[in-house]
């Protein structure tokens, strides 16, 4: 089962992703395109060219997980990522909004508050 928390960082990668790839070859990507560590914690998204594939990579402490997505119809809606970037940052939210379907365009969230944290 997959977990999102607010405590994770989510990173997702630019660009199609052979979803033929796994653990190591998915690890390759991060380190060598993302320039990220796999074994930070983090989550990676990866996206295939159709837009209808998605796979997750994390570190779990004792090993790799790899959460797989094929959606039957329909595409995955992508978050905006400026030129050049590899990867992108992305709140647990966004992610959640992205695998249910949800366009990222017709969300409006409402003010709530938030503590300053000094830098």
């Amino acid at each position: 089962m997959l977990h999102l928390s607010p405590h994770t960082n989510y990173y997702w990668y630019h660009g199609a992703a052979d979803m033929r790839k796994s653990f190591d070859a998915l690890s390759g990507l991060v380190q060598n395109h993302m320039q990220l560590n796999p074994l930070s914690g983090a989550v990676f998204i990866f996206m295939n060219k159709k837009k209808n594939q998605v796979k997750l990579l994390c570190w779990d402490g004792d090993g790799m997980s790899i959460y797989y997505k094929r959606l039957e119809k329909g595409v995955y809606e992508l978050p905006v990522i400026e030129q050049g970037q590899s990867s992108l940052l992305i709140d647990y939210e966004k992610l959640q909004f992205i695998l249910q379907g949800v366009m990222l365009s017709s969300i409006r969230k409402k003010k709530r508050f938030k503590p300053l944290i000094p830098a």
